[in-house]
């Protein structure tokens, strides 16, 4: 009698542990993303399994192999079966990369302007929209490339600001946001009309340089753009916000830009098309995202090596997350709104570095090294 009831518990306690077992292994999660290395010409593809991430491979971009193309922007097509890549770098203009997701090789190339960046496809309009940054060019306003994706033609160019860095598509795919790092200026392209439709000056007044060899490089920070300027320019006005990335909300109507310069996260209302709120940062912003919920805002702080992230209900951040390496660079959160992946650029020699943070424990909970200077990243899908 005591013997069948100890086998009894026995196979209670094997079958309860076989389904704790399974369904630990249903609700285990593998988390994919894409992050170039600007000085390797590469862009690695990486998995987090909830514990440690590792480098799933590692494709090698550019046809020059004597000289570092600079990949710098990247992003995922709405379906999820392409990623496209801009080359920074060319002769004299930067090229829009198209891959399978599939197999990762190419399967289209478009020339575009001068170090095109960041980029996005709209899901209104099935439409490609990439800045050109034009880094190394005289400081005038540049253009938004606007590219057919499927026959990869670059059909528009649309005048915005002085270097037009980061940028992101509303929610609906209607409308692109970007910034003018330079000008200080907040950008709002009709993705349906194709021209710009709106535009902030985010400084306020702005001031005109002295005329003597345009702007006064010695109130830059170039670490920080991880790039040396060396071209003169024409006389121009100069930022103080030195806005380097916007992102609209998922639902409520409103725009984040990261305030390199100023060291601020700016809140754009777009109703009223005005500032309404200021959140004071870590040193030198540079990239951010919205948590999918909408609840969070992740930014880098590349000045402070650090990972800032900010519960937008409440206007309050979390403790900071110190990064891996210095020189933080962008950022990209995953479907599930759990994790923010982070790539760290390192310096000199260094290898950059992809970190992994919990975002409502605020802590980072895994890292991996990867190719030098890791910037442009983009989070993929989850399995």
């Amino acid at each position: 009698m005591t013997q069948t009831i100890f086998k009894k518990n026995l196979y209670k306690s094997l079958l309860l542990l076989l389904c704790i077992t399974f369904s630990f292994a249903a609700n285990a999660q593998d988390y994919y993303v894409y992050v170039t290395a600007e000085s390797e010409d590469e862009v690695a593809l990486i998995k987090f399994d909830g514990e440690n991430a590792t480098i799933e491979k590692t494709i090698q971009v550019g046809i020059w192999p004597a000289e570092i193309e600079g990949p710098h922007g990247i992003n995922i097509s709405p379906d999820g079966k392409y990623w496209y890549l801009s080359l920074a770098h060319g002769n004299p203009y930067g090229t829009l990369y198209k891959y399978s997701t599939e197999t990762n090789e190419v399967v289209g190339t478009v020339k575009l302007g001068l170090f095109p960046a960041s980029l996005q496809v709209s899901k209104a309009t099935g439409l490609l929209y990439c800045v050109n940054f034009d880094l190394h060019g005289d400081m005038v306003p540049s253009t938004v490339s606007v590219v057919d994706p499927e026959e990869m033609i670059e059909i528009d160019r649309i005048e915005t600001g002085v270097m037009p860095h980061g940028s992101r598509i509303s929610a609906d795919g209607m409308y692109h946001y970007s910034v003018g790092m330079m000008s200080g200026e907040l950008f709002e392209i009709s993705t349906t009309k194709m021209k710009v439709t709106r535009k902030l000056n985010l400084d306020g007044k702005m001031e005109e340089e002295p005329a003597m060899g345009g702007m006064d490089h010695s109130k830059m920070d170039h670490s920080k753009m991880g790039h040396a300027m060396t071209t003169e320019a024409a006389p121009m006005y100069h930022s103080a916000v030195k806005p380097t990335w916007a992102i609209p909300h998922p639902t409520n109507g409103k725009v984040y830009v990261a305030g390199n310069g100023s060291d601020e996260i700016l809140e754009v209302d777009l109703e009223k098309w005005e500032i309404t709120n200021r959140f004071k940062t870590g040193k030198a912003p540079y990239n951010c995202d919205v948590s999918p919920d909408g609840k969070y805002l992740v930014a880098t702080y590349k000045g402070s090596g650090e990972t800032g992230i900010w519960d937008l209900e409440k206007g309050e951040e979390l403790p900071r997350v110190k990064n891996t390496r210095k020189v933080t660079h962008g950022v990209s959160i995953s479907s599930d709104s759990k994790y923010a992946f982070i790539s760290v650029e390192g310096i000199g020699g260094e290898p950059g570095t992809l970190d992994v943070i919990d975002i409502q424990k605020a802590k980072k909970v895994a890292s991996v090294d990867m190719g030098k200077q890791a910037g442009g990243i983009i989070f993929w899908k989850m399995e």
